[in-house]
């Protein structure tokens, strides 16, 4: 089966009132147009249900959580880098409007830019420019003279009212290929040959892949990420450690940070075929529960150039299986063009934003033109509304969704030999990526080796959360940094504050830790939880005490690195 966005009108599901016709899709449409103050949700009639008046103008995009609370970009004032979508911001806002946190990112060597996306676990994902000296270029075998505008993801934790942690961190910086030099250690002499890179020097400039859009997809654990200047979406892995996603071993793909996918223009790994994206923006997956789930869609600005230009809303299905894409040496990835497209009714030569519904409605936003629309399936427009600007993005929420308490995100535990979720409503389970047929239940054996996801549904019935993966019976493929007894596996260790406790004996069915500082403090204590989290605390090693119903002791050093 394929899969969903989680970011991307995040967790939504549709509910016994929405209008399930060839009619408008149910909802509250949110716009603020770009450097605005002001921020709107109106209903299908355009009326204006909510007005917010925010410090500091709309940077690119806003996206809200299941109940209410919003993050939203912003465009900071004191920024040093200067371009499009530079943001240098973000913040976090309840339904009311009022800030919970606000968070400065932005420096001569970096600075937040473009899209934002929330994280089931309430953290968020987020795009950073990570400029590199002319020095830097050189020894990376790049020919472009001068600076050069590097990019990172980063998934930021929210930590009082305006700082944050990094807990994971994905850099192109550590992916590239060059057959120009070959005594720097990314060269290659063949460039087709190697996709999982990106040759540093394909259509190399200051602002070389002006990165834009940003999604995260909760049962593959992975990120799609769309590229102005490349013309191309990209496919990462997010189960890895931040170490991991520097090399090209480790997570669930064992790939480490390297490419799993890519598509739009051949021609920027030395490929044959057709360059279908000219100009693109808002990359995400298709949720779960509508017509095409699991598929990549994203805006093609100038996707049609002739008779005259048109922006279009492409969409394709990726070559997944399990956690990689399969993949013909010396070829471009499939499919060799889109599987479905949408020619709009105009053309915004930069941004915007398409939303899918699970009626097989559309909502487009052509952000040059402050033009939002919804069509159905067959193309009839539905619904228009003009912002009075440029508008980046636009995204549309039922009242359920906002209005009702956001649940929580459900966790796997060991029982015996099964795996149990976290009460819910609804439940569903995955391996490896794949939805399991008929596993519905709050409890389930696994069949298998591999990691396992449960969905559950809030009481409302309108809220789809995943939990994060549950790994069984194995040391995750390509994890090589691990501490190991008969019966417990701690991994990674090192880590940047994130160790899994990996339990290999089904007779253990409770996991109780106690973690000291080396004066012997005591820290933290939890009962039944298989994930240490010390990313509050400093760089060091900690002593970590297991007691298991089992009556059995284990004792493991934790390094925990920054």
């Amino acid at each position: 089966m394929r899969k969903l966005s989680y970011c991307y009108l995040i967790v939504l599901v549709f509910f016994i009132n929405n209008k399930i016709t060839s009619q408008q899709w149910d909802g509250l449409t949110y716009y603020s147009n770009s450097n605005s103050t002001i921020g709107r949700l109106v209903d299908t009639n355009s009326a204006t249900i909510k007005t917010y008046n925010f410090t500091g103008g709309t940077g690119y995009s806003t996206h809200f959580l299941p109940g209410g609370d919003f993050y939203r970009s912003v465009v900071n004032s004191g920024n040093v880098l200067s371009g499009g979508g530079m943001t240098g911001r973000i913040q976090k806002l309840d339904y009311n409007g009022t800030i919970l946190w606000d968070y400065t990112y932005s420096s001569s060597t970096y600075c937040l830019h473009h899209d934002i996306c929330p994280m089931p676990n309430g953290n968020v994902l987020v795009i950073s420019y990570d400029v590199k000296t002319a020095t830097d270029v050189t020894n990376a075998g790049g020919t472009f003279v001068g600076s050069m505008w590097s990019e990172k993801i980063m998934e930021l934790k929210p930590v009082g009212t305006n700082s944050a942690v990094v807990v994971w961190e994905w850099k192109v910086w550590d992916h590239l290929v060059q057959n120009v030099n070959s005594s720097a250690a990314n060269y290659q002499t063949s460039i087709v040959n190697n996709p999982q890179l990106l040759n540093i020097n394909y259509s190399a400039k200051k602002d070389w892949l002006h990165m834009n859009g940003v999604d995260y997809n909760p049962i593959l654990d992975q990120i799609a990420i769309s590229s102005h200047n490349l013309n191309e979406w990209y496919i990462i892995d997010h189960s890895t450690t931040t170490a991991e996603a520097a090399s090209h071993i480790g997570g669930n793909s064992n790939k480490g940070g390297d490419i799993l996918y890519r598509w739009g223009n051949p021609a920027a790994y030395s490929a044959p075929g057709s360059t279908i994206l000219n100009v693109t923006h808002d990359v995400h997956w298709v949720k779960e529960g509508i017509p095409s789930e699991g598929d990549l869609v994203g805006v093609n600005n100038r996707g049609v150039t002739s008779p005259s230009s048109k922006t279009t809303i492409d969409k394709i299905t990726s070559t997944r299986v399990n956690y990689n894409y399969s993949y013909t040496a010396g070829t471009a990835f499939l499919p060799t063009t889109y599987n479905a497209r949408h020619t709009s009714t105009g053309y915004s030569s930069n941004m915007g934003s398409s939303n899918q519904f699970p009626n097989g409605n559309q909502m487009i936003c052509l952000a040059m033109l402050g033009s939002i629309y919804e069509i159905n399936s067959a193309g009839t427009i539905l619904w228009t509304l003009n912002t009075s600007g440029s508008c980046a993005q636009s995204h549309r929420y039922s009242l359920c969704y906002l209005t009702n308490p956001a649940p929580s995100q459900p966790t796997i535990s060991l029982s015996g030999i099964d795996l149990v979720s976290t009460p819910a409503t609804t439940y569903q389970w995955y391996v490896n990526g794949n939805l399991i047929p008929a596993a519905t239940n709050q409890t389930i054996t696994p069949s298998t080796n591999g990691v396992y996801v449960v969905r559950t549904t809030d009481v409302n019935g309108c809220v789809y959360v995943y939990s994060a993966g549950y790994l069984v019976g194995q040391i995750p493929t390509g994890i090589t940094s691990y501490q190991k007894s008969k019966q417990l596996i701690i991994y990674p260790n090192p880590s940047n504050g994130i160790f899994n406790i990996l339990n290999n004996n089904p007779l253990i069915t409770q996991i109780n830790y106690t973690i000291y500082d080396l004066s012997g403090k005591q820290i933290i204590n939890q009962k039944n939880n298989s994930v240490i989290d010390l990313t509050d605390y400093q760089e060091g090693i900690y002593i970590v005490k297991i007691q298991t119903n089992e009556s059995q002791v284990e004792t493991f050093k934790l390094n925990n690195i920054k």
